[in-house]
């Protein structure tokens, strides 16, 4: 990746606020020309600094009220248990993060849950039957204080 400059950076700034502005907007929000300011995107999106483009659903009304952080702890560290384990939970439809940690959990998972019954659907169907898990801790979050996609850049 080449190194990003203060354009660059503008750029970023701009689409991590509004993914769908379009080029003309963009280019005129960091005072460029719409075509240097394309070249300027393709390249971003080329060398993997730009991911992908998407729409950030409302929870409330898709009717995903719950969110419940899962700390996962492992019966062993072996690579095979480790990538077994990765392998399945990838595969259930309400996590939408998995982090290997660092500390007491080897694994913190978010999942999005209906409401206290789905959860307990969800960890029935698919958290119970994990591969490698020793242990299994649950928190609910009572309430979103800040939440943001956005990167610090």
């Amino acid at each position: 990746m080449s190194r990003m400059d203060a354009l660059d950076i503008k750029l970023l700034k701009a689409l991590q606020k509004d993914g769908r502005m379009s080029n003309a907007e963009l280019a005129e929000s960091v005072a460029l020309s719409p075509s240097a300011c394309h070249r300027r995107v393709q390249r971003l999106e080329r060398e993997g600094v730009i991911r992908n483009y998407v729409a950030l659903l409302n929870p409330r009304a898709v009717d995903r009220r719950a969110t419940v952080f899962v700390e996962i702890t492992l019966k062993g560290q072996a690579d095979e248990i480790l990538q077994a384990f990765e392998r399945q939970v990838a595969l259930i439809p309400d996590v939408l993060e998995c982090h290997l940690m660092a500390g007491a959990a080897d694994y913190l998972l978010k999942v999005v849950a209906r409401d206290t019954d789905d959860f307990a659907r969800i960890h029935r169907q698919y958290l119970a039957r994990l591969p490698g898990v020793a242990q299994m801790q649950s928190s609910f979050a009572l309430r979103t204080v800040f939440k943001t996609t956005a990167l610090p850049l």
